[in-house]
This record gives C-alpha cells, structure tokens and sequence, in this order.
C-alpha cells in the first residue's frame, strides 16, 4: 500500500505542477487574483494528462511513478500487460480515486479482494510489484 501510495504522489506532484506552470503562463488572471484556462487551451492539460497516464502507462509499463516504487499494472485476468483502453479506464476515475487525498482510493483498496482501486475495477486491472 504504501508503494502505492509513494507513486500516486509522484505521479500526481509531476501532473499538478506542470499544469500549474502551464496555468501560470497560459492562464488570464480573473477578478479574484487567480489563473485559469478556458476553452482551446484547456486542451494541453488534458493531453499532457493522457499522455503522462495513460500512453507511458500503456506503452512502458508504467508511470514515473510506478516504475520508481516497481509496480506496474496487469490484466486481472491474464497477468498480461495491460491496454490503451485499459489504461484509460483506469484513470478516468482518478478524480474520484484521489478525493480527499486519495483517502477513498485507500477505502476501495483496503477493501476490495485484491487491492484494487475505482480504476482497476472499473478496467479490470491490478497493480503487482514487479520483480
């Protein structure tokens, strides 16, 4: 768990921060003193999200994450190296995984048979250490 733990910090600091200074320099500054980004340029974001979660994921194996604390993540039911759709579906929840600092992913994992989260039984997947 806590290897778990340690990647989903790791990944996530590198998503955060990035989108951060994207958000920094791309962004307008609203009536609050705050950046955002609207329409178009919301689309870096999203496809720096899929690329660093879900292409790394599908075509190395791993996030930086997962590959620094050696976890990958594999098919439930083959063992296998899982796919593009796979690894979509895995993250698409993560919003709801990572609530609350990732307090409901941990509730989900403790909890499920073979420490799974949202995203691993939605995709069917499970995360292994890799040897």
């Amino acid at each position: 768990m806590t290897r778990r733990i340690f990647a989903g910090f790791i990944d996530y600091t590198i998503i955060l921060s990035i989108s951060f200074i994207y958000i920094s320099i791309f962004g307008k500054m609203n009536d609050d003193g705050e950046y955002s980004v609207t329409g178009i340029k919301t689309v870096p974001i999203l496809l720096f999200w899929f690329t660093y979660l879900c292409l790394i994921e599908t075509f190395l194996n791993a996030t930086l994450g997962n590959y620094i604390v050696k976890l990958k993540p594999v098919d439930l039911n083959t063992g296998k190296e899982i796919n593009l759709k796979q690894s979509f579906l895995r993250h698409c929840v993560d919003i709801i995984d990572m609530f609350a600092f990732g307090i409901v992913a941990i509730i989900i994992i403790k909890n499920s048979e073979k420490s799974q989260r949202l995203g691993d039984l939605l995709a069917k997947t499970k995360v292994v250490k890799v040897q």
